[in-house]
């Protein structure tokens, strides 16, 4: 929860802090505060540590009532977050510094899971629903006059201000909602270093390529309001729940939830597809478990089932015509989530503590950027042959 009394978005927000010296006394006081009954009620109160690290603190809270079963201690059970050192940089943290949810019972996927269809079909019946139902809130930004004359300065004198104003950092999508992926990416390459000159250009021309990108995909007519759903931003394996069945035999479509909300934010409904594509292939980019057109065209179609169920099409436009459209949307948005993770790779690479190669990682997922630039505007090499994720990408 944030530190901040006022109301927003739907969330409850309290003032209280997350102390990383005691997590579980800060997680103690934030429980007890939105369930004053545990505190008094028969049954000791437990927390258990899902995972910690530079982004965050995962705890479950339970209370043990006596008589309880598991599964009744579940049904209360709630997650808490609390985020870590370094975490302002890749997240808002004036939206959350603690955030409670309920848990959820079920089965997390891995990345293999992802490519079964009774899976992906409830991954896009879910995701269809997210981005028909959840609002968009816009928070209005109102410039100073330094921030006014941080935008008229060149790049290069921008590189060497520390910290840039949040004006300057919606900029870069002055007519649409703030903040939203675009601007998310912003704020991620103006945290980038600068210690040496290697660092400065390649800086510089990442900002080209975000301004490049948004020029070519950031008015195109999509789903939402101004092109914009509320996208999660991360649906990787780890942040997929299968939901348990009480039925002997498997359900052909799986019962699907979320977890891990704090990259989500607005976005083109295309942005937040393609990069569930792209976590087909996990960590590892196993190019090989992409999705190929005939399977992203089942799962879009599944998805505007979904989606239309909740807003209805325009009355000029049949829904074939649209799965058509959003087809076409994806493919077009497939190499933006390399230059997305690749620049936060780029960030972690400074900042955390995790052991993984995020510098290598950071590599590997801005060539697919580049892969896709050059694809999208015929810059590859003659009589070689394309990438193996393009390759993917068109396979039938």
């Amino acid at each position: 929860m944030s530190t901040d009394k006022s109301q927003s978005a739907g969330f409850r927000k309290l003032p209280l802090s997350h102390s990383t010296a005691d997590s579980q006394a800060s997680a103690l006081r934030l429980v007890l505060t939105l369930f004053p009954d545990w505190e008094t009620a028969d049954g000791k109160v437990e927390f258990i540590r899902f995972k910690e690290g530079i982004t965050n603190t995962l705890l479950k809270a339970v209370k043990r009532r006596p008589g309880y079963s598991e599964e009744d201690i579940d049904k209360e059970a709630v997650l808490i977050r609390a985020y870590g050192k370094g975490t302002d940089v890749l997240i808002d943290r004036e939206r959350a510094a603690f955030v409670v949810a309920e848990f959820i019972r079920g089965q997390v996927c891995d990345s293999g899971d992802l490519t079964e269809e009774r899976i992906w079909r409830g991954v896009a019946r879910r995701l269809a629903e997210w981005h028909a139902l959840l609002p968009i809130v816009s928070t209005p930004i109102t410039a100073s006059d330094d921030e006014t004359d941080y935008l008229l300065m060149p790049f290069e004198k921008q590189l060497s201000r520390s910290r840039p104003s949040a004006k300057a950092i919606n900029s870069i999508t002055p007519s649409k909602p703030t903040p939203n992926v675009w601007t998310v990416i912003q704020k991620w390459i103006f945290a980038l270093p600068t210690s040496n000159e290697d660092e400065s250009q390649r800086k510089g021309s990442l900002q080209k390529q975000l301004e490049r990108t948004v020029a070519d995909l950031g008015d195109m007519p999509s789903l939402g309001k101004d092109g914009l759903v509320f996208a999660h931003c991360d649906l990787l394996s780890g942040n997929v729940i299968v939901h348990p069945h009480d039925t002997e035999s498997t359900p052909p479509i799986a019962t699907i939830s979320f977890i891990d909300y704090e990259y989500a934010t607005p976005a083109p409904a295309a942005f937040d597809l393609a990069n569930h594509f792209a976590e087909w292939g996990g960590f590892e980019c196993n190019y090989n478990a992409l999705p190929t057109r005939s399977v992203r065209r089942a799962f879009i179609e599944d998805y505007l089932r979904y989606y239309t169920s909740h807003i209805p099409l325009p009355s000029d436009v049949d829904e074939h015509t649209y799965v058509d459209r959003l087809f076409e949307e994806v493919d077009a948005y497939r190499g933006v989530p390399g230059l997305y993770w690749g620049i936060w790779a780029l960030i972690q690479a400074t900042i955390s503590q995790i052991d993984f190669d995020y510098a290598t990682y950071a590599e590997v997922r801005l060539q697919e950027y580049w892969d896709w630039r050059a694809e999208r505007e015929g810059t590859g090499q003659q009589g070689k042959e394309k990438p193996l994720r393009e390759r993917r990408w068109a396979e039938q």
